[in-house]
């Protein structure tokens, strides 16, 4: 069961983290998160791709919100480790959606791993593997 609602996530990330990027669409009980990007001019690269750090930082404030939603509002989970490889070019004129999965979930440490798609096209673009490493807390030490 997850902790916190799709409308609690963003509610507790408008307080604590404002400048992240990206929408929350769905949570889910089997640890999984999904995310939309509407695309503009300041997260293309040359040739009106979408960059690699528009792309990684999707995937890691997915997998953040995918953490969150097992854990609570923990602000200081962090990204200890992640790992990019990028498939395909993306193209700058649609949508970009993250499907995160959290694969571990442990009392110090969560691994898992994010999948990065345009709208509109079922082959992904990047697959993103990335660890957090949570806090010392009542919640973690108790799960």
């Amino acid at each position: 069961m997850t902790m916190m609602t799709v409308e609690q996530i963003e509610h507790f990330l408008d307080e604590v983290f404002p400048q992240r990027m990206g929408k929350i669409e769905s949570v889910g009980d089997d640890m999984h998160a999904n995310m939309r990007l509407a695309i503009n001019n300041t997260h293309l690269r040359p040739g009106s791709r979408v960059s690699g750090p528009t792309m990684m930082g999707l995937a890691d404030v997915c997998l953040y919100v995918a953490i969150l939603a097992q854990i609570g509002p923990v602000a200081m989970a962090v990204t200890t480790d992640l790992n990019c490889h990028f498939l395909r070019a993306a193209p700058g004129d649609r949508d970009m959606i993250a499907k995160a999965k959290v694969i571990k979930l442990g009392r110090r440490l969560a691994v898992g791993e994010v999948q990065l798609f345009c709208a509109d096209d079922d082959r992904p673009v990047a697959h993103i593997t990335a660890t957090y490493a949570l806090p010392e807390s009542e919640l973690a030490i108790t799960r």
